[in-house]
């Protein structure tokens, strides 16, 4: 065997070293020139070169120098010791410390070199070379073949630099090979009798395989299969292939194949234009039971000109589980939509349209709307002379169903604000608002009996006045503050009548993060009538080093009770309900935030969130826990859980984490569960993962997944996984 398939290790190659040729071909000087005119027949080849002693025997036309020799061929440099050139043969032969770099920014070594005057052919012993992207790369012999090939003997390839821990150990991985062909033109690295070395062990043989050089970015090819199993679907195969279709847009077709169902047909297609971007992914497939099931994911963003802009999303599939059954990313309802917008100054114009597909049992297709249009316009003044500011918005939608009611609105408010800030530093604001809303309705059933259809509308003046008096003080290194805030908001009583329907505001949720708003409630259908009050306190510490502590308790108060507010909503009396937070972030190691809302009458709590990250990447643990009861016109339940992750960095190269989800609700039950090993280094990725999702929908069951990723890079990814579905 060839000395070089004993070596240990690939060859290190300084990067300073490669620096100094870089530096060599900038730094071309006069002297060189001067050289090229002693020695005209080099001119006429292009060829000029520099070196510390240089000599000339005529008679047999060898030129000889010696010593930091830098030969200049159009793009290419040649460094080495000494060479000899050859003018009647136009050769060259370069000896001791040689070195090559091409323009692709690949450099070439050897301790013997000997070359063409053009640098197309040649051969080159004990060939050393770092590509450019620092893979590197080993040779017994190599031979330059019309300025397109390097044939390579008895080579070795390998991108692993920093894997392995001891300077003379073999590279994690590399690859051995009887012969390598580079191939400039096809831009591609083909090797003869392979073998993949993993820790210096033979692993895989191939006769044949090739993958693309460093300066490709796209090229068509096969991509790395990957295998897989679960108990639905039963053992899969997928080989994706991509298609590099030109410059700007690409095609992958990814075909699975399966032992209990049939192919599956995945596709993606990307394509970039000079005003936007096309993304379009899709999947098809013919079942065992002799169903068409599929889906289409694509978006696309264009602009228009400077000011405007259109774009869609489409998100469709067959049925409801058809994407979680076969592994496809899903959410419990699918949106399509489509828009144009708008963007001057101080000027926002949208239109858009919307489609929903609920993929939940509970869906019911003639309840879900068709949104055609929603129409919404925004502006903001420039500050004026007093600091007032001035804000106009309107809004316009159309709401479909096929069976139930539907809903037409036109909505606009104008709203004036004065800022003051007094004498002692408080802040004051003044806002003075008009909104105007106009409903038509068809079938909007009434106290559950009666049914309503025609015009309806409301207006609603409101003034509001908003005060808070920032206070601070420096003790050493740590800042406190301390602001009082405060609003008073005037307006009639009323507004939500039983003819205005409630498409957009039915799950609201109050807390520390709207108590101060104007209406608490999410867009347009139901709104806050009546006067009331609104107070808060905040006090902060912060650290000179960026550590702090924020603290924030508040509530409100109305005059007489509001029915708008459902029971449990923590409005539905004179006085609401306490809403507070707590940040507690002292260092970068442990951050802290808490939001509550407790009962205004016996303080117990309505509704706590917390989430909790602390201890340093070697160990650290994030976790959220959510609690909150439901309103009595809710769509949804109450919910209790706590999710967590707990994440090690365990050395240099390994990694590891578990997570988990829990559900408190009824008698608890564990959501998912999974624990993930992870080891990554600059030329290669291992991940394995275990996890079991207590999942069921129909033809959904609870699955165990067992998921292996080996990424070698420059060569691809390997993936293997088993999912298998019980009860």
């Amino acid at each position: 065997m060839p000395k070089i398939f004993n070596n240990s290790y690939l060859p290190t190659i300084p990067l300073d070293y490669i620096f100094l040729i870089i530096f060599s071909v900038m730094s071309f000087d006069a002297y060189a020139k001067s050289l090229t005119q002693d020695h005209p027949s080099l001119k006429e080849k292009g060829i000029t070169f520099t070196a510390d002693e240089v000599s000339h025997d005529k008679k047999l036309g060898i030129i000889k120098a010696s010593g930091s020799v830098e030969v200049f061929n159009n793009k290419q440099v040649l460094l080495a010791d000494r060479i000899s050139y050859n003018q009647r043969h136009d050769m060259l032969i370069a000896t001791g410390h040689v070195s090559l770099l091409e323009p692709s920014g690949h450099v070439l070594f050897a301790e013997y070199m000997e070359i063409s005057g053009d640098f197309k052919s040649g051969i080159i012993q004990n060939f050393r070379a770092r590509l450019s992207d620092n893979a590197r790369m080993a040779a017994s012999n190599a031979r330059l073949k019309n300025g397109n090939q390097t044939i390579m003997k008895n080579a070795v390839y390998s991108p692993c630099t920093t894997c392995s821990t001891m300077p003379d150990q073999s590279p994690l991985w590399r690859v051995k090979a009887k012969k390598v062909v580079h191939d400039k033109k096809e831009q591609q690295l083909e090797y003869f009798d392979a073998w993949l070395e993993f820790l210096g062990a033979p692993v895989f043989y191939t006769p044949y395989f090739w993958h693309p050089d460093p300066t490709v970015k796209r090229k068509s090819g096969f991509l790395t299969p990957s295998t897989g199993g679960s108990t639905s679907l039963g053992t899969t195969v997928t080989t994706p292939y991509f298609y590099a279709i030109s410059p700007s847009k690409d095609l992958t077709i990814t075909p699975t194949i399966t032992t209990k169902e049939r192919l599956i047909m995945e596709g993606e297609y990307r394509e970039r234009f000079a005003n936007g971007d096309l993304v379009s992914r899709g999947s098809l497939t013919y079942d065992s039971n002799n169903d068409l099931r599929g889906h289409i994911d694509s978006t696309g963003r264009y602009d228009i000109d400077e000011k405007f802009r259109w774009g869609f999303d489409i998100n469709r599939s067959t049925d409801d589980t058809y994407l979680r059954r076969y592994g496809f990313p899903s959410s419990r309802s699918l949106t399509t939509t489509t828009y144009i917008e708008g963007f001057s100054r101080r000027n926002y114009l949208s239109a858009k349209a919307y489609s929903f597909q609920g993929t939940a049992i509970e869906d019911d297709p003639g309840q879900t709307p068709l949104v055609l249009p929603l129409v919404e316009y925004n502006r903001k003044s420039a500050t004026g002379k007093l600091g007032t500011t001035t804000a106009f918005n309107a809004s316009a939608i159309a709401m479909t169903r096929t069976e139930s009611n539907d809903t037409r609105r036109i909505s606009i408010d104008g709203n004036w604000q004065l800022p003051h800030i007094g004498k002692n530093g408080e802040f004051t604001t003044l806002s003075l608002s008009t909104r105007a809303d106009l409903y038509h309705v068809n079938n909007l059933t009434q106290n559950r009996q009666q049914k309503f259809s025609g015009l309806t509308g409301r207006i609603l003046p409101q003034a509001k006045v908003d005060w808070r008096l920032p206070l601070s003080r420096q003790h050493g290194n740590i800042s406190q503050t301390l602001e009082p805030l405060a609003s008073i908001i005037v307006s009639p009583y009323g507004g939500n009548t039983s003819k205005i329907p409630n498409e957009d505001s039915i799950d609201m949720e109050f807390d520390d993060t709207n108590l101060f708003s104007d209406n608490v409630f999410t867009g347009y259908d139901r709104v806050v009538g009546g006067p009331r009050i609104k107070y808060g306190l905040k006090w902060g510490l912060f650290g000179s080093k960026g550590g702090h502590t924020t603290v924030f308790a508040g509530q409100s108060f109305r005059p007489k009770d509001d029915d708008t507010f459902a029971a449990g909503s923590g409005l539905e009396g004179r006085l609401s309900d306490f809403v507070g937070r707590i940040n507690v972030s002292p260092g970068n190691y442990l951050d802290f935030m808490f939001h509550t809302r407790l009962d205004k009458d016996n303080y117990s709590a309505k509704r706590n969130e917390f989430q909790l990250i602390a201890g340093p990447p070697a160990l650290r643990l994030s976790t959220n826990y959510v609690f909150f009861e439901s309103t009595s016109d809710a769509d949804f339940s109450g919910r209790e859980e706590i999710s967590g992750n707990l994440s090690a960095k365990l050395d240099r190269y390994w990694r590891s984490s578990f997570v988990g989800r829990y559900d408190f609700q009824g008698d608890g039950d564990l959501r998912n569960i999974g624990v993930n090993l992870t080891y990554e280094c600059e030329c290669f990725t291992f991940l394995t993962s275990i996890a079991r999702q207590f999942y069921s929908d129909r033809d959904l069951r609870p699955t165990d997944t067992i998921m292996f990723r080996l990424s070698f890079k420059t060569l691809g990814d390997i993936r293997t996984g088993l999912s298998n579905s019980g009860g």
